[in-house]
C-alpha cells in the first residue's frame, strides 16, 4: 500500500495532500497483506476492517431498511430524517466501490448515509454479486435488475419514479455508467442523473495514469489486475461496452452526470476521458478533479477533510439534479 509519492501526469500538485501522505505512510507501516496477496475471503476483511477506521461517525438518518429484489439482491434503503415516511422523495440508486470483488453494503455504509441526508433523498444501497464467485457480467445484471425493481416499486418505496439517480465509486461507478446505458436502449427507467465517482471505464488499463500513479497510491497496477483477474478472467470480455462503457458505440442521450476524479489515482485518465466523451456527444456533464487526492478517498473522510468536501459536492450536485436546490 506504501510507496514513493510520484507526480501523476498532468497534474497541478507535485504531491498528495499531507493527510494523504500521513496515510500513506501508515499504510506502508501496516503489518496487513496487500489485497492482491490475499484470497478474496480475506481481502474482504481487510478492506471492511480498513475502512472502518478510516471513516467519520456515521451520521443518523431517519430510517433504514433492508429490501430484497425478486429474492436475489439484497439493497438497503437510507430514507433521510424529518421526512415523511409517505412522502415522495427523490432516489439514488447506488453501487458500491470494490474492484467488483471486495466492498459490501456496511463498507459503503457511512457515505450512504451522507449522500441520504445531504441530497436530502432516499439512497437504495445495492449489493450485486461479487467475483470470482461470480462474475462477469452477474454484477451488472443485479445493478440493472435492482435499478428496474426500484423505478417499477417507485409508489410503495415512495419515491418520485421522475427523479431516480444513478450512481457509485470505482467499481460502483462502471456499474453505474452501464445500468444507465442499458436504461437508454432498453427503454428505461427514466434516470434523470449520474454520479460518477472515480469511475473504472476502460478495463485496457493502457491510459498513462495507470503508470505513473500505479504505485504507492494504495490502489496499484497489480491490484487492478487482480480484481480484474477475478471479475473478468476472459480478457475478451474486457472490451465488452458493459465492462468498458469507454468503449459503448455512443453516449449520445444518457442523463447529465457530475463525474469526479483523483489526481493520484490510477483512473485518473479514463475518468478524464469518458467526462471528456460524454461532453463531446451532448450530454450535459460536471467535472471535478481533486488534483492532491488518491483513489478511493471518499470514504475517508475521518482523516482526510478534503473527502467530506468531496460528498458535500456530491450532494449539492445531487440536490441540483432532483430540483430541490441548496438545503
Amino acid at each position: 500500500m506504501g510507496g514513493t509519492a510520484r507526480r501523476s501526469e498532468g497534474n497541478d500538485v507535485s504531491a498528495p495532500h499531507p493527510q494523504v501522505l500521513q496515510l500513506l505512510e501508515r499504510a506502508a507501516r501496516s503489518p496487513l497483506p496487500l489485497y492482491h496477496t490475499v484470497p478474496p475471503h480475506v481481502a474482504r476483511r481487510l478492506y471492511r476492517d480498513t475502512r472502518a477506521v478510516l471513516a467519520p461517525p456515521p451520521p443518523e438518518v431517519g430510517t433504514v431498511r433492508l429490501r430484497v429484489v425478486d429474492g436475489r439482491v439484497a439493497l438497503r434503503e437510507y430514507r433521510p430524517p424529518g421526512i415523511p415516511e409517505n412522502e415522495a422523495l427523490p432516489a439514488l440508486v447506488y453501487l458500491h466501490g470494490g474492484g467488483w470483488t471486495i466492498g459490501d453494503l456496511d463498507t459503503h455504509d457511512v457515505l450512504c448515509r451522507q449522500l441520504a441526508r445531504g441530497a436530502a433523498c432516499t439512497v437504495f444501497s445495492v449489493e450485486y454479486r461479487v467475483a470470482p464467485e461470480d462474475p462477469f457480467p452477474a454484477a451488472v445484471e443485479d445493478a440493472v435488475a435492482a435499478t428496474r425493481w426500484i423505478a417499477a416499486q417507485a409508489a410503495k418505496l415512495h419515491i418520485d419514479p421522475a427523479r431516480i439517480a444513478v450512481g457509485g465509486d470505482s467499481a460502483g461507478g462502471n456499474l453505474a455508467t452501464v445500468v444507465a446505458l442499458d436504461a437508454r436502449d432498453q427503454g428505461g427507467p427514466a434516470l434523470c442523473f449520474q454520479l460518477l465517482i472515480y469511475p473504472a471505464t476502460d478495463q485496457r488499463c493502457g491510459f498513462p495514469s495507470h503508470a505513473s500513479n500505479g504505485e504507492g497510491y494504495l490502489l496499484t497496477r497489480e491490484s487492478i489486475e487482480y480484481f480484474r483477474g477475478h471479475y473478468l478472467p476472459r480478457a475478451e470480455d474486457w472490451t465488452d461496452w458493459r465492462a468498458s462503457p469507454l468503449l459503448a458505440q455512443t453516449l449520445e442521450g444518457l442523463p447529465p452526470a457530475f463525474v469526479l476524479t483523483a489526481g493520484f489515482d490510477p483512473l485518473l485518465d479514463e475518468g478524464r476521458a469518458y467526462a471528456a466523451r460524454l461532453a463531446k456527444e451532448n450530454v450535459q456533464v460536471a467535472y471535478r478533479e481533486f488534483a492532491d487526492m488518491i483513489h478511493g478517498f471518499i470514504l475517508f473522510g475521518g482523516v482526510v477533510e478534503t473527502a467530506n468536501e468531496a460528498v458535500a459536492e456530491c450532494c449539492a450536485r445531487l440536490r441540483d439534479a432532483f430540483g430541490r436546490g441548496a438545503p
